[in-house]
């Protein structure tokens, strides 16, 4: 078996390139799902925008299932390259063997709890009585995929882990293709309204998660899920490698929940006008994190294989290649944001007031962006390196700030100004993490260096 990346002996910069260029672009087809949703929502006649509104509200509860997949994921693949990068290919066939289970137990559990608490869940996370009808369709439809959702997304780190990153950005192709061929069926050609963007969701999801099955259980690669050797122990490891992750992605469906309460609660008549907006907004912001999370989520197994073969010099190339990278992404997009937020804006709504706010709030939303480069590679690295907790402090310290931001802004001057909160909170704990990173990286590496020695 050849594969597609030596993480222990190709040179660095191809390797990142490798590794990281087709996440980014895994990340960002990702994004397309909820993008493209929103798009064909948007521009359903006469209730187009009440529509986006009530699908907003949903976002935090579709971010949520979401980070069960990157918990689960992200775990488990930095504990299998890290085995791998050790010789220990047993093991590493163990942990894929429990992650598989874990995915599986949390989409089952998650199914039944969204169905069951989904009407208080979408007036508690912001919705109205005219938006719930809306809200209600997408996410039941949108649940009853849960399983496909989950082992789509966990799975395809386990695809990438193994030095196969171009076949995890198939995996993430074949969904958003899907879903745009499928939304455009059945939003316009059979006026299925926003049931019909959840189904197309669903569907292609479900073909995401066909093909990495398939790609795991196949003759290519050589760590393949199994069944047996299941461990309460090394399940409780794996949630632990991929809490921070976790929590970096469920606490932005806090932030999402706390904005839309701020929004319905302070905006008065213009609540879910002003929801609508920053749905235009955070959609267009995923197309900043989305790359972001792939530039640094791509370059971590490198990160962990070679900590775990004990070679400190590639880890440190790995890092500043990684860094350099994401100041590139970050720059280039805070000009687009600028430039041509108008553009992006009318492909959601036809509506001049939802569209003022939304192209203001893209401008105010990317002001700190450059600064993100930092918080995503810095957290990231420390927790590649297995320094959960540093990582999870500078992660969860990140969204309180913006929590609390956002009701301050909106509650002592004017609903619109929680927007404010995203620039400053990224500014204040990139800082940090970048100083922390600055304290504890080197630290770490050689620490764990002399007790190889």
């Amino acid at each position: 078996m050849k594969k597609e990346n030596d993480l222990g002996r190709d040179s660095i910069l191809p390797l990142v390139l490798k590794l990281t260029i087709p996440a980014m672009l895994a990340q960002l087809v990702n994004v397309l799902y909820s993008i493209i949703d929103r798009m064909f929502i948007g521009h359903i006649p006469i209730v187009g925008d009440l529509a986006l509104a009530g699908v907003g509200v949903c976002g935090p509860i579709v971010t949520l299932i979401s980070s069960f997949g990157t918990l689960v994921g992200i775990g488990g693949s930095i504990m299998m390259a890290t085995t791998m990068g050790s010789g220990d290919y047993q093991k590493a066939k163990k942990i894929l063997s429990n992650s598989f289970l874990l995915l599986l137990i949390f989409s089952g559990s998650l199914t039944l709890i969204f169905l069951m608490t989904k009407r208080q869940m979408i007036y508690l996370f912001g919705g109205s009585d005219v938006t719930f009808p809306y809200a209600n369709i997408y996410l039941t439809i949108y649940t009853l995929g849960t399983f496909f959702a989950l082992l789509a997304l966990g799975l395809n780190y386990f695809i990438s882990c193994q030095g196969f990153s171009l076949n995890s950005m198939l995996t993430v192709f074949i969904g958003a293709i899907s879903n745009i061929v499928l939304d455009a069926v059945f939003v316009y050609a059979l006026q299925m309204g926003v049931a019909g963007a959840a189904w197309a969701t669903v569907i292609s999801q479900m073909f995401s998660c066909f093909y990495a099955l398939l790609f795991l259980f196949g003759k290519r690669i050589k760590i393949k899920i199994s069944f047996g050797n299941y461990d309460l122990r090394l399940m409780l490891h794996i949630i632990k490698m991929g809490i921070c992750p976790f929590i970096i992605l469920a606490t932005d469906s806090i932030i999402i929940i706390g904005m839309n309460m701020a929004l319905q609660r302070f905006g008065g008549t213009r609540g879910d006008m002003l929801i609508s907006a920053v749905t235009v907004t955070q959609s267009y912001f995923l197309l900043v994190t989305g790359p972001l999370i792939g530039i640094s989520g791509g370059v971590q197994p490198l990160i962990s294989f070679n900590f775990g073969a004990a070679n400190a010099e590639r880890v440190k190339k790995s890092v500043k290649y990684a860094l350099v990278m994401a100041i590139i992404l970050t720059s280039s997009m805070f000009a687009v944001s600028h430039l041509f937020a108008g553009t992006f804006v009318r492909f959601f709504t036809e509506s001049a007031e939802t569209a003022a706010i939304s192209i203001w709030g893209i401008k105010v939303f990317t002001m700190a962006i450059v600064a993100l480069a930092f918080q995503y590679v810095c957290v990231d690295t420390l927790t590649a390196l297995g320094k959960i907790k540093t990582a999870l402090y500078l992660s969860a310290s990140r969204k309180l700030l913006f929590l609390i931001l956002i009701f301050v802004f909106a509650a002592t001057t004017k609903a619109q100004n929680a927007f404010f909160a995203e620039p400053v909170a990224d500014v204040i704990c990139s800082s940090q993490a970048f100083l922390v990173f600055l304290l504890v990286f080197k630290k770490h590496l050689r620490k764990f260096m002399d007790n190889v020695d």
